[in-house]
């Protein structure tokens, strides 16, 4: 069973798709950095200002601790608020656009970079009935 795993583990597959995974998480973190501190904040400057990370909606706003009269009994825990966050979901959209434009361009470079594989010459056509009975009466009349 552990000849198997190894031999499962070093097919060409399984490296190249570790090498992938690897790859794609360092460049999540490189497109992730590009979006959050450079696509941004040119955004927020178009949008007046506004980062979107910070953009949320409040449910239900944050509690302070409420002490007995004894100043030492809690009445109650702090909590914080409840919010709605969409700012940074806003981010999460921008990212995988440009995740997926980068893509795009990675696929179509490669696809170009591919040596097109020519085509086999297509069989001509059969000859139509007209074009058979016409030979038939060419050999025919060659023949007497």
């Amino acid at each position: 069973m552990f000849k198997e795993f190894k031999k499962f583990i070093m097919t060409g597959n399984v490296i190249d798709l570790a090498v992938a995974v690897i790859l794609a998480g360092a460049v999540g973190l490189v497109v992730k950095g590009f979006v959050s501190d450079i696509m941004m904040p040119v955004i927020g400057e178009f949008t007046g200002g506004v980062s979107f990370a910070d953009l949320s909606y409040e449910l239900s706003p944050a509690t302070e601790v409420v002490m007995g009269e004894d100043g030492e009994t809690v009445l109650e825990e702090a909590k914080p608020a409840n919010l709605l966050k969409y700012g940074a979901w806003i981010d999460a959209l921008i990212n995988l656009v440009i995740v997926g434009f980068v893509l795009f361009m990675i696929t179509k470079a490669y696809n170009k970079t591919k040596k097109k594989q020519e085509e086999a010459p297509a069989a001509p056509p059969a000859p139509s009935n007209e074009e058979q009975l016409l030979t038939e009466i060419r050999d025919l009349l060659k023949n007497k």
